[in-house]
C-alpha cells in the first residue's frame, strides 16, 4: 500500500490517498484507486475476465511459457527502446518472481493464467 510517490504524498491523479502498488502486474491490472476493501468468500468477477475470458484470467500474470491466445508472451520489447530496438526474453511475473512466485504456490499458471 502506497500513501506517496516519489518522497510526496499522493496526488488525486495518482490514486490519493492509499493506493495498492502490485508492480508485476500488467497496468490493467493494477488497482488505480481503492474505494472500499472487502472480504469475500467467492472469487469476484472483473471487467477484463467478463469482456473476454478466454483472454485474460482473474491472476493474468505475465508467464513466458503460456502463450495468449493472439501473441507469444516469450519475448517482449523494451519500453522507450523504439520499435526498432529487438526483443528480450520474457521474465516470469515481469522478473518478480523470486519475490511474488510464493504467492501462486500450487496454482496450475497454464490454467490459471
Amino acid at each position: 500500500m502506497a500513501t506517496g510517490l516519489y518522497g510526496k504524498p499522493l496526488r488525486n491523479q495518482n490514486g490519493a490517498p492509499i493506493r495498492l502498488v502490485v508492480p508485476w502486474k500488467y497496468g490493467f491490472k493494477s488497482a488505480k484507486s481503492l474505494v472500499k476493501i472487502e472480504f469475500v468468500t467467492d472469487q469476484p468477477r472483473t471487467t477484463w475476465n467478463e469482456l473476454a475470458p478466454d483472454e485474460y484470467g482473474f491472476y493474468a500474470n505475465v508467464n513466458p511459457n503460456v502463450d495468449h491466445p493472439r501473441w507469444s508472451q516469450a519475448s517482449e520489447r523494451v519500453i522507450g527502446g523504439g520499435l526498432f530496438s529487438g526483443r528480450r526474453p520474457t521474465e516470469l511475473f515481469n522478473g518478480y518472481a523470486k519475490q511474488v512466485a510464493h504467492l501462486y504456490e500450487g496454482l496450475d499458471l497454464r490454467k490459471n493464467f
